[in-house]
């Protein structure tokens, strides 16, 4: 079998564990933080450069290279991997999300929903099928099914919505053919506990390989996010791994570990990194600030990336204000290394059964945003998310 995924180790206190996901193109160790290729490349960084910092997966948006270059061209060079040079386990999610978010461009129905392009305005279909066939044709390790995210808060519209994405898991199922490629079903149910659990188990009864929970983490209060996912985490099998899509704030990495979650993905350290915020335990560093000027020291002591090991705040904040693009690539790296080293200590604070204590720890030093800019970031991400 090109797939499998065992627990190498569970807390005894919370639901977090340890994992080990096998996929034709190498081995993943969970809980995972995997950087976002939209276009087939993690912003400003090349393949040896994630191979180096220790990426082990990476996501691909079926949405934006459907549009670009098209699927048809990188299946006639040989497929994702061969295209963008990565050899590392590759996810692709089915363009659901993007298509959802062009509200003013896209008609829904339950055959499929008809979009117009972003780019050029031409019109599109994309079926459940179709999604399907994209990423088979793309190769992904793990490819998802398409599903109807929506606004998270209403609970006729969640209900309307999980009907249909149901359906259309189905029909995924019933479409795919790779047996190299791990077909993952979405749990939606917006913010409702009943409706997360319903979806869970009508997933779950259909065996896929593995279940991602979707539409979290798109505007809610995180005060009902966290009910939300336990309602689905309840009703999904123990053996099989389980991604959180689109959330990657380590303060957000620690809450989904402690409930259960493997996998995770999210542009915010290269989306961060290019607004000049880095990555440190006691937070978000805004390396454009005046008190930077000439301060001599790395972003981070201790840090043992290219970017801390080699360069100072102060040439930091002079790339990043005279717009060179070395600034962008080098935040890049420190931030992308942060949650990758971030990960590791995760795995370790789990098979040494200290995990909460872990996190308690990160968190009496790490300083999120406040609530407030926290939506106003989220809300802002969203409108420029395709």
């Amino acid at each position: 079998m090109p797939f499998a995924f065992e627990i190498t180790a569970q807390d005894a206190k919370s639901a977090a564990r340890v994992g080990r996901l096998v996929t034709p193109h190498g081995t993943v160790e969970t809980p995972v933080f995997a950087p976002v290729g939209t276009q087939a490349t993690v912003k400003t960084l090349s393949p040896q450069e994630l191979r180096d910092l220790g990426v082990t997966l990476v996501l691909c948006n079926t949405y934006h290279l459907y549009l670009r270059p098209g699927v048809e061209v990188i299946a006639r060079l040989g497929g994702l991997h061969r295209f963008m040079a990565w050899d590392g386990p590759i996810l692709t999610d089915s363009g659901g999300f993007q298509v959802f978010s062009l509200a003013q461009f896209r008609k829904l129905t339950d055959e499929g929903v008809v979009f117009r392009s972003h780019i050029d305005g031409s019109e599109h279909l994309f079926t459940p099928e179709k999604a399907v066939y994209l990423q088979e044709q793309l190769g992904s390790d793990i490819a998802m099914c398409l599903d109807e995210c929506p606004e998270p808060l209403d609970r006729e519209v969640n209900l309307r919505a999980l009907e249909r994405t149901h359906a259309w898991a189905v029909r995924c199922r019933e479409a795919h053919t790779r047996p190299d490629q791990a077909l993952f079903g979405i749990v939606q149910g917006g913010v409702f506990s009943d409706l997360r659990a319903a979806s869970a188990r009508f997933l779950a009864g259909l065996d896929f390989p593995g279940y991602a929970i979707g539409g979290l983490s798109v505007g809610e209060p995180k005060a009902l996010t966290w009910p939300a996912l336990e309602a689905a985490i309840d009703h999904l099998p123990a053996d099989k791994p389980r991604y959180l899509m689109g959330v990657g704030t380590p303060e957000d990495i620690l809450e989904a570990v402690e409930r259960g979650v493997d996998i995770f993905d999210c542009v915010f350290p290269t989306r961060t990194a290019r607004n000049g915020a880095l990555l440190t335990r006691r937070g978000r560093l805004n390396i454009r600030n005046a008190c930077f000027a000439d301060d001599p020291r790395p972003i981070e002591e201790g840090c043992t990336c290219y970017t801390c090991r080699t360069f100072s705040r102060a040439y930091l904040r002079h790339l990043m204000r005279a717009g060179e693009v070395l600034g962008l690539r080098l935040a890049t790296l420190h931030n992308v290394h942060f949650l990758l080293r971030f990960a590791e200590e995760v795995r370790q604070a789990i098979r040494e059964g200290a995990f909460l204590q872990f996190k308690e720890a990160f968190l009496a030093t790490y300083e999120p945003p406040s609530e407030e800019r926290r939506l106003e970031n989220l809300q802002a991400r969203l409108r420029r998310r395709t």
